[in-house]
């Protein structure tokens, strides 16, 4: 088994790298929140458009740094098929980030409803959790508070779950043009998958704390 504690000061680069990915996804879900609480500000709805790309970009980099160190490094801080599943489902909440922005776009959508931004805000809350819980894995000291981290994104999932059904089933009694219909449903999609990306990223961790603790 491989212990943290006895890590060569090499591999710490892995959670540097963790947490620079973890910053800018929480920036990117507070610009999405931001985006769709505020979406009659045609100005700042493309500005934040425009930063979310800006962001989706230097996570890329981020990304490519770590598998790029991943094949480098002979002794890992842990699996290595873990890391790598990693930092992918934490560059995949990004891409959706920025998917549901362009989508706004894409499809001219010119109002959004309130579950639209109580899904957004949601998958806010989803990047800070996963924030605080690549913060504290370097150390498995921090297991429980790690555990009880993955735990909170798990609800936080079920709880976009719920809310995008609820709003699929108010578009399709209430609204009465077919292409807003399939519009809005499509972004409602993608906020909720955001969030099955950030259970996804828990799920990993989770699965590094239970080997590794």
């Amino acid at each position: 088994m491989q212990l943290f504690s006895r890590l060569m000061p090499r591999e710490g680069k892995f959670f540097d790298l963790f947490n620079q990915h973890a910053a800018l996804l929480v920036e990117g879900g507070k610009e999405l929140a931001e985006l769709l609480e505020d979406y009659a500000n045609v100005a700042a709805r493309e500005a934040r458009i425009t930063r979310i790309g800006e962001l989706e970009r230097a996570a890329d980099r981020v990304t490519h740094d770590t598998v790029q160190l991943l094949h480098k490094t002979f002794v890992t801080p842990f699996d290595r098929d873990d890391i790598h599943r990693m930092i992918s489902r934490m560059d995949d909440i990004l891409d959706l980030i920025q998917d549901a922005a362009e989508s706004l776009l894409l499809y001219d959508i010119r109002t959004v409803e309130p579950e639209a931004a109580h899904l957004a805000d949601l998958v806010r809350i989803c990047c800070e959790r996963v924030q605080a819980a690549t913060s504290l894995l370097s150390s498995m000291k921090n297991a429980p508070s790690i555990l009880m981290v993955c735990q909170e994104i798990d609800g936080l999932e079920s709880d976009a779950d719920r809310v995008m059904r609820g709003a699929i089933s108010r578009l399709f009694r209430d609204e009465t043009d077919v292409r807003q219909l399939i519009k809005l449903q499509a972004v409602y999609e993608i906020l909720e998958t955001a969030t099955d990306k950030c259970q996804d990223v828990a799920n990993v961790i989770e699965g590094v704390v239970l080997e590794n603790g």
